[in-house]
């Protein structure tokens, strides 16, 4: 009997656009017409493959959802239907994003349009979108392309470019201005001279989109492996002092030149950005970025050099505040938080207790503390030393040396006396500290030691 298992990466691309063919042919087969549109033609025609796939057609959303059993309504009233076509060996559902041919009437809140149009043409529904190199419609079938917006010409000039008038287009929705960035700096191209100026007039604006959104875009800024080139065109939009004051204030603030040769804190932040991987984690990213953020209010310059005193607990204040301003997932702002307050104590490594390290290497994902210590080395003096060293322990110790099982526990303290009270977490603290260190392997030991230092009863 064989096994389902669910799609792999490498076949993904190809079920997505097969779910996504089966669904544009069902649309014409009952007399629609379709079209693939917009980020999975652009990526067709620049020889990438697309994840995901959307589908411009002149079925209105009752109709679409008549057509597909299984659908979400996502923006119905927007004309936009998601149909979730399920893995059949149980990974992650494929969708497939359906608009019908509209156009958009009025934008009050700077993001939904105040009433919507249904349009009969194609050519009348991309006038509304975003960016030329967004606006291309693709048959599937014939292989033709439709263009009414110029969008080959600036894939082939690499040029980000709205369709119409720049300042209409960011007007309807402020968060455009940031995919132009990312747009940019993702696939390498310039920004249009009119939409970069536009963006530039409006960039104050950004506030009237929802912080959840913005923190969204900024995700993926982080993590689709152009990290750096993101936030230098954030500084040079002027988009980075709205939606991140505190990153902004990096620039112009020196650093000692024996540690940190590169240059400022924005330079050295910089640097470790052009590192991250793509795909890496959302955590590491932010963690990354953040880990320097206290340098700017703890700077002064002391008899022996510049000093930041206490800037990885006061980094840990603001990072927590920033990621609460953006409305990060509680876990994500403790892992991030954690990555800030932690990122100088690499320094102690060799001088730390057997204890004491173990008990650092345990921090959840621990992984991504040694990451960001690799990257912050390599973004400044190089010196790998430390990292070497930490990695080599790990390596050579055994998770169960790491977090070993409690030789003895609060139950046995009052089996032997002891009255529950605030001196046990003391107490407890100390014979794992001994197990750590090697000095006590059994529970008869734990026992002999509590009596030896604390005592037999309290």
């Amino acid at each position: 009997m064989s096994v389902k298992r669910p799609l792999g990466d490498e076949n993904r691309a190809q079920a997505a656009h097969a779910a996504a063919l089966n669904v544009l042919k069902h649309l014409r087969n009952r007399g629609y017409t379709a079209y693939f549109v917009g980020g999975c033609v652009r990526d067709l025609l620049l020889g990438m493959s697309p994840q995901d796939y959307d589908i411009a057609t002149s079925a209105h959303p009752e109709q679409v959802m008549t057509l597909f059993p299984n659908t979400i309504a996502v923006g119905a009233q927007f004309g936009v239907v998601l149909i979730v076509i399920e893995d059949i060996g149980g990974g992650k559902p494929i969708h497939v994003e359906v608009a019908t041919y509209r156009a958009d009437v009025g934008y009050s809140d700077g993001r939904h349009p105040d009433a919507v149009r249904y349009s009969e043409t194609a050519e009348e529904d991309v006038q509304r979108r975003d960016f030329t190199i967004n606006g291309l419609l693709l048959d599937p079938i014939s292989n033709d392309v439709l263009d009414y917006v110029a969008g080959r010409s600036d894939l082939e000039r690499r040029l980000i470019r709205t369709i119409g008038d720049p300042r209409q287009r960011f007007r309807e929705d402020k968060l455009r201005m940031m995919r132009a960035v990312r747009f940019a700096a993702r696939l390498g191209y310039e920004i249009d001279a009119s939409t970069l100026s536009a963006i530039r007039e409006l960039a104050r604006q950004i506030h009237q989109v929802s912080r959840e959104r913005i923190r969204d875009e900024l995700d993926k800024m982080l993590t689709e492996g152009r990290a750096r080139q993101c936030f230098e065109l954030l500084d040079a939009t002027g988009l980075l002092a709205e939606v991140l004051p505190e990153i902004s204030a990096m620039k112009g603030v020196e650093q000692p030149p024996q540690y940190h040769p590169e240059g400022d804190v924005w330079v050295h932040t910089l640097l470790l950005l052009e590192g991250l991987e793509k795909g890496c984690s959302k955590s590491l990213a932010w963690g990354v970025l953040l880990h320097d953020v206290g340098k700017p209010p703890t700077f002064r310059v002391a008899l022996d050099r510049i000093r930041f005193d206490q800037h990885a607990e006061v980094g840990t204040r603001m990072a927590e505040e920033i990621c609460r301003r953006l409305r990060f997932p509680k876990d994500t702002t403790e892992q991030v938080s954690a990555l800030v307050a932690n990122h100088m104590r690499f320094g102690d490594v060799k001088k730390m207790k057997e204890s004491t390290l173990k008990r650092f290497m345990r921090l959840p994902a621990f992984d991504q503390h040694l990451e960001l210590h690799r990257l912050d080395c390599l973004a400044s003096h190089r010196n790998l030393s430390l990292y070497e060293f930490v990695r080599e322990k790990l390596e050579s110790t055994r998770a169960d040396e790491i977090h070993p099982a409690p030789l003895i526990t609060g139950k046995d303290l009052i089996a032997h006396g002891w009255n529950p009270g605030p001196q046990f977490r003391t107490v407890l603290r100390a014979v794992e500290d001994a197990q750590l260190e090697g000095v006590l392997h059994t529970h008869e030991e734990a026992i002999s030691f509590v009596e030896t230092n604390f005592g037999k009863q309290q």
